[in-house]
């Protein structure tokens, strides 16, 4: 990711950062996003019993955080020499403050499916009854901090949502980039994009009944989440076009072209129209079906990939 920045108007070329660091961006805010929520609603609830929902969120913040560590490294020039950035580190520097987060946050992933999965863990570990005692011995102590662990969690994985956002506001050459609302957007957009992936696993994987106690909080929620994010998204436009010369000029990402397309079909249509026609605008036998249920959170999360990769390739094609 070091070089010479060529900028040109294509969609895949001429960018420092492409698909993958949009990939990346999504699965880290699926990840602090579904932690946040499901732990969220444990406390407000105060529930004690391991619900389908933070089973289901647990596994998709690690499994989302592990694999956009995969692109994360990908992307880079030299990849083989990433742990290098785990011994190094720049305080004054925004990755480096990142990568510290990140350094944690994925271990209390884990801990979080060790404590969700520990039945489970357990069986799979009874023949061997060696590896099986130190899994309880180990599970024995983690026991002990579990409400340290959780809260934790839900305090990196705000982190790491608004990190994302603030690892590409600081390039200040980039106008759509650099500017304080992205990691607030980052964080309201990963809330949404999480919210609706640890749903979608809570009923397919765990049997939660699409129409719980836990799920109708989530669809309560989901809506004043979007609402956020589409005032954000606003508050973005406007802040461009109320900017200098410059600053207004990069309005025309928003207004024609392949990025315009992106942003009006891909985020605004697919992530925020299809799950409104789907739940309020066809009936409620309509928005009560499984089919609605799962196309709708599928569209929530394709959506918040289209505005990564609207940010993304837009940002970098409009600067100085």
């Amino acid at each position: 990711m070091n070089g010479a920045i060529n900028f040109t108007y294509g969609f895949s070329h001429g960018v420092e950062w492409g698909w993958p660091i949009a990939v990346y961006l999504l699965l880290a805010g699926i990840s602090g996003g579904a932690l946040i929520v499901a732990l969220l609603v444990r406390f407000y609830k105060k529930q004690h019993e391991d619900t389908p929902l933070l089973k289901a969120a647990s596994l998709v913040s690690f499994v989302t955080i592990a694999l956009g560590m995969v692109f994360l490294v990908g992307d880079l020039e030299k990849p083989l020499y990433f742990w290098k950035i785990l011994i190094h580190y720049n305080f004054s520097s925004v990755m480096s403050i990142g990568v510290m987060a990140i350094s944690v946050y994925i271990p209390l992933t884990l801990i979080m499916c060790l404590y969700l999965f520990e039945k489970e863990i357990s069986v799979v570990l009874a023949k061997k009854s060696q590896l099986l005692g130190y899994f309880t011995l180990i599970m024995g102590i983690l026991r002990k901090f579990r409400p340290l662990i959780e809260v934790l969690s839900v305090v990196f994985a705000v982190v790491i949502c608004a990190y994302t956002g603030f690892l590409i506001s600081v390039l200040v050459r980039f106008p759509i980039l650099n500017t304080a609302i992205l990691p607030a957007l980052f964080v309201v957009s990963g809330l949404s994009a999480g919210t609706a992936s640890a749903s979608m696993v809570a009923t397919w994987f765990f049997k939660e009944d699409a129409h719980s106690s836990d799920m109708k909080t989530l669809h309560v929620i989901e809506w004043p989440i979007m609402a956020v994010e589409i005032m954000l998204i606003a508050m973005l436009f406007v802040s461009l076009l109320v900017g200098n010369e410059f600053q207004q000029t990069t309005t025309v990402a928003f207004q024609s072209g392949v990025y315009a397309n992106l942003f009006w079909f891909g985020v605004m249509g697919v992530g925020f129209g299809l799950p409104l026609v789907l739940n309020f605008a066809l009936g409620k036998h309509v928005a009560h079906s499984h089919a609605a249920f799962y196309l709708s959170g599928m569209a929530s999360v394709a959506g918040v990939l289209c505005l990564r990769m609207f940010i993304i390739y837009a940002g970098q094609t409009f600067g100085v």
